[in-house]
């Protein structure tokens, strides 16, 4: 049998160095997904309603923050939004919370491009410990209120151009004109729901919650539990005093009866 032919110097080497490349390349390829998979993720962009739909979105955020600096950093959100820093924007309520459970909140409507630099301004010392967005669909809401518009505007001008009419009653006139002006005040309460759905649609809500950090609040606890130590020690002792005063009484008539049964107990005795 014939021996099989080994191959030739040069094929060899193009063989090992084909191999070298292929394995540096899955390597720079695991590499690359592992940097990938370590790379913390994005912070979520501001969701946009698409064009031609009638969706309000909301923004509800948790910020976790020492106490001491939600104050500032509240105000500092709602001088923002007040200056329209961010684009148009109105504060819709604002409140915070001191002591034992510190903390505080507020709510604006702000156009979308405004969400993520307000965010960004909200979260300034302290960090994003919760995110959630939602979104309604206005649109039912949106076609009945074009309907109501339509079916009052086409009332009213059929109501004027019968008040143009001639030989009316005085009556009919009456009856006419308080029509007119019900259709009139209807009109202008389908305008301004209009425009409230519409500024719902075109601006986000955004509420952002602030709450201390898990160890001032526990640092916090502790001083509130020592400074009602002094109630406490004095509502026990309270108590206590209020026990004794309750058992005195009780005390004495047991201890009055005890002795009349004593004193009976023996006169029986002594007279038999």
């Amino acid at each position: 049998m014939r021996a099989e032919s080994l191959p030739s110097p040069r094929v060899r080497v193009a063989l090992i160095l084909s191999a070298l490349l292929a394995v540096a390349g899955c390597s720079r390829h695991g590499s690359g997904e592992d940097a990938a998979a370590a790379a913390p993720p994005a912070a979520p962009a501001a969701l946009q309603a698409p064009e031609g739909s009638f969706l309000a979105y909301e923004t509800e955020v948790q910020v976790r923050m020492p106490g001491d600096a939600i104050p500032a950093r509240i105000a500092a959100v709602q001088q923002a939004c007040l200056q329209g820093r961010f684009g148009d924007c109105a504060v819709l309520s604002a409140s915070q919370q001191a002591g034992r459970y510190a903390g505080g909140g507020i709510v604006v409507r702000i156009a979308p491009a405004g969400v993520e630099p307000i965010l960004g301004l909200a979260g300034e010392g302290g960090e994003i410990a919760a995110r959630s967005t939602h979104a309604e669909d206005l649109a039912q809401e949106v076609a009945d209120t074009r309907i109501t518009q339509e079916r009052l505007q086409k009332e009213h001008a059929r109501l004027l151009e019968y008040q143009q009419r001639q030989g009316l009653a005085v009556a009919d006139l009456l009856a006419i004109s308080q029509r007119l002006a019900e259709i009139e005040a209807a009109a202008e309460q389908a305008r301004r729901d209009s425009a409230q759905q519409h500024r719902r649609i075109d601006t986000q809500k955004v509420a952002i919650d602030y709450r201390a950090t898990d160890g001032e609040r526990g640092r916090g606890e502790i001083g509130q539990a020592f400074a009602e130590s002094g109630r406490i020690f004095a509502g026990s002792v309270a108590m206590v005093i209020r026990a004794v005063a309750w058992l005195v009484p009780v005390a004495i008539v047991l201890a009055a009866a005890l002795a009349l049964l004593r004193a009976l107990w023996r006169r029986r005795r002594s007279s038999r």
